[in-house]
């Protein structure tokens, strides 16, 4: 690796001496052993969602052109655009829900479920609305042009009928996490994700008796997950678990649970909003630099997806156990739960990280087929230089986790405008393109020239900053205070 990589034990030793003493929270019992039990489902779920993901990229790569792959990578952001919009109810059902099970307060969680449900349908019809309408700005934002626009074009049009569906399963999965039931999520997203497969290589290639419908396949594979999800998402809430059951006579909006569901989850749905405007912003950036930049930027996108899958898995794990034990009153415990969340999450995903700079080219030949190998070699310089960034990922990912589980929602949201309009955005202009103009200037500011591996670093400064800073409001212990 080099002196250039950084193990994510070398972090962690920082937080033995920060928090607690290793011997104390290494032999919690009641710390490893619920952590595992509310990640395993997660990380199982995330894993099949990559799946998806992995298998729209080679059914495009080895099948289609490279436009439709320009494509289908710019649609992964704005299929992220689609749960984000309702990452503002799931964040706060999911800490409330958890705080009030936590305290063994099942009626008040059963409440904040319903609520959580009410206010995410009054946003996605809307929502789904205006999506359509403005969608080829979206994509002419995006920079995306000629072929690859129409093929963005037509593919959201087909998914944006299941937005309700992407609601129905986006805040379910997340009230059902707050309770811990974790199984049930990936449960759901088992279905979704065979569903999604399977129609899509079905109308993409013409199986059997399904036309050959190719790019529009992907796309219509797509809807039918998320449709059966929703659906499968309401029968499991309508049933009942863990103590949350849908019943209808508590839809009645109630402005003061609502005011609270807010009051977390807007700071912390910002914070996602934010991130997934900016990384869309970020990939506008790369896909005005050609198909072939976009197409390799997705590539390397995939595959480093797999360092975040546990990532995301603890982060999940860590949100729940905070909100749980902050609710038990027990505040120890949830700062050894997140710390062991760290722990684990930098073992698995640093060893992704050693893949990533040791083998890159061969992992990025797996993507593409043997007509698209300049694509694998565009990619290959991009896992190396995300390896050096994954230390500072991991506590980017726990921390903030963390933080949002307890309600403490404000820091993630400026400390990611923070490392995003601060950083990340500005820092790709300069590195990426040769003169960058400015509003008010005469001439073109000088840049570095880099193409996409320039934006690559300019997002490896990015986490190292919000690294620091999420460190930091950890180690301060104010989330530990925040009433909700």
């Amino acid at each position: 690796m080099g002196r250039h990589f950084i193990h994510p034990l070398a972090y962690l030793l920082l937080f033995e001496r920060m928090a607690a003493p290793v011997n104390d929270w290494i032999d919690e019992p009641g710390v490893y052993r619920p952590l595992l039990r509310l990640s395993w489902p997660v990380l199982l779920e995330q894993g099949l969602a990559l799946l998806v993901g992995f298998s729209d990229t080679i059914l495009t790569g080895h099948y289609l052109s490279e436009s439709h792959l320009a494509a289908v990578n710019l649609m992964a952001y704005l299929l992220w655009l689609l749960y984000g919009l309702f990452s503002v109810v799931a964040i706060g059902a999911s800490a409330l829900v958890a705080r009030y099970v936590g305290a063994r307060r099942i009626m008040m969680a059963e409440r904040f479920m319903h609520q959580a449900l009410l206010v995410g349908f009054l946003v996605a019809v809307p929502s789904a609305i205006l999506a359509a309408v403005l969608g080829p700005k979206i994509i002419a934002f995006l920079q995306l042009q000629g072929t690859s626009a129409k093929a963005a074009q037509s593919y959201w049009e087909i998914v944006i009928p299941a937005m309700p569906f992407v609601m129905l399963s986006a805040v379910g999965i997340a009230c059902l996490r707050g309770a811990g039931a974790m199984v049930q999520g990936l449960i759901i997203m088992t279905i979704v994700n065979i569903v999604n497969i399977a129609v899509s290589w079905a109308f993409c290639l013409g199986f059997g008796p399904c036309p050959r419908w190719g790019w529009e396949g992907i796309a219509f594979g797509t809807a039918c997950g998320y449709c059966v999800g929703g659906v499968v998402t309401l029968l499991i809430l309508v049933r009942g678990l863990a103590g949350l059951r849908l019943r209808w006579r508590m839809f009645r909006y109630q402005g003061k649970l609502v005011y609270r569901l807010l009051r977390v989850g807007i700071p912390g749905g910002l914070e996602t909003l934010s991130m997934i405007l900016c990384q869309l912003w970020f990939v506008a950036i790369v896909n005005a630099l050609g198909d072939k930049a976009a197409a390799a930027h997705g590539v390397a996108l995939r595959i480093e997806s797999l360092a975040f899958l546990p990532g995301a898995a603890f982060q999940v794990a860590a949100a729940t156990m905070t909100g749980q034990y902050l609710g038990a009153r027990q505040p120890h415990k949830a700062t050894r739960g997140v710390i062991a969340a760290c722990v684990l999450a930098g073992l698995v995903m640093g060893t992704g990280a050693i893949l990533f700079y040791t083998f890159p080219l061969q992992l990025a030949s797996l993507m593409v087929g043997d007509h698209q190998r300049d694509i694998a070699h565009l990619a290959a310089p991009l896992l190396r230089t995300i390896a050096v960034g994954i230390p500072p990922l991991v506590f980017v990912t726990i921390f903030s986790g963390a933080l949002r589980g307890a309600g403490d929602t404000r820091w993630p949201l400026l400390f990611s405008l923070i490392g995003l309009l601060g950083v990340r955005i500005p820092g790709a202009y300069w590195l990426t393109l040769p003169g960058v103009v400015l509003p008010g200037v005469a001439l073109p500011v000088p840049g570095w020239g880099l193409g996409v591996l320039g934006a690559w670093y300019a997002m490896v400064a990015d986490l190292y900053l919000r690294a620091c800073l999420t460190t930091w409001r950890f180690v301060h212990g104010g989330w530990k205070t925040i009433r909700v």
